[in-house]
């Protein structure tokens, strides 16, 4: 029974390895769209068995991050960029409800929480991480999504900055991952905007954050969709 127990440990402790290990290749574009994951490959690469291996598989099918084809292999899931009109928009709406809910609530513990996530987001645009960049500022966001105190505001809006993951990943290519100084002011400016209690300045630097950001990827798109990327347009 003792065995067993072991077992079951070792097993989740490998399928968290993987999965950690796969996610942060797959948001940071290591592995880029389209890339095949071969159960076999990734035992031998991992050196365990492929029962694991393929239990991790599943937890990163559940995130939209792998996808299986009807001839049973597995792919890196392909970024839908025809669905990114719809994308913005909801992007954009959640950017602004939550940031001028904000402004309109007063929790000093919130704001540690949101001011400690953007020094962490300042520090990864200085050593130019992307990783921790994306991190950092999916943090900053949804703290001050839970300070406009709205649950449900909350969970859509980390989902919507969970799926935009390799958007977001792609958005800091086109500045070679050497981000302008502007991008952390325009947080900073968020934090003011917030702890002056000014709803209506909050509301438009969320919308001009938001924009500037759709009109960046946009950009690059519009340049770059003819690469040979994994993409789907259907």
């Amino acid at each position: 029974m003792q065995n067993d127990t072991e077992n079951v440990r070792v097993r989740g402790s490998g399928t968290q390895s993987v999965y950690v290990t796969l996610r942060r290749e797959i948001l940071s574009m290591a592995l880029e769209p389209g890339s095949p994951l071969d159960e076999v490959r990734l035992s031998e690469r991992f050196g365990m068995s492929r029962t694991p291996i393929r239990e991790a598989l599943l937890r990163l099918a559940a995130d939209g991050l792998v996808t299986t084809l009807p001839n049973r292999n597995t792919i890196v899931a392909p970024i839908d960029f025809a669905s990114l009109p719809t994308y913005f928009e909801a992007l954009t709406l959640m950017y602004r409800v939550t940031t001028r809910g904000a402004a309109e609530r007063r929790n000093g513990e919130i704001m540690k929480s949101i001011r400690l996530h953007q020094k962490h987001f300042a520090g990864a645009v200085a050593a130019r991480d992307a990783y921790a960049m994306i991190e950092a500022n999916r943090e900053f966001h949804v703290a001050i999504a839970e300070l406009a105190g709205n649950s449900y505001y909350t969970t859509f809006f980390a989902k919507l900055l969970d799926e935009g993951r390799r958007i977001l990943r792609l958005y800091y290519s086109t500045f070679d991952d050497r981000l302008p100084r502007q991008y952390v002011d325009e947080h900073e400016e968020i934090i003011a905007a917030i702890e002056a209690g000014d709803a209506e300045r909050a509301d438009q630097l969320a919308i001009a954050h938001a924009g500037q950001i759709v009109r960046q990827i946009q950009d690059y798109l519009a340049r770059n969709l003819d690469r040979p990327m994994a993409i789907s347009l259907s």
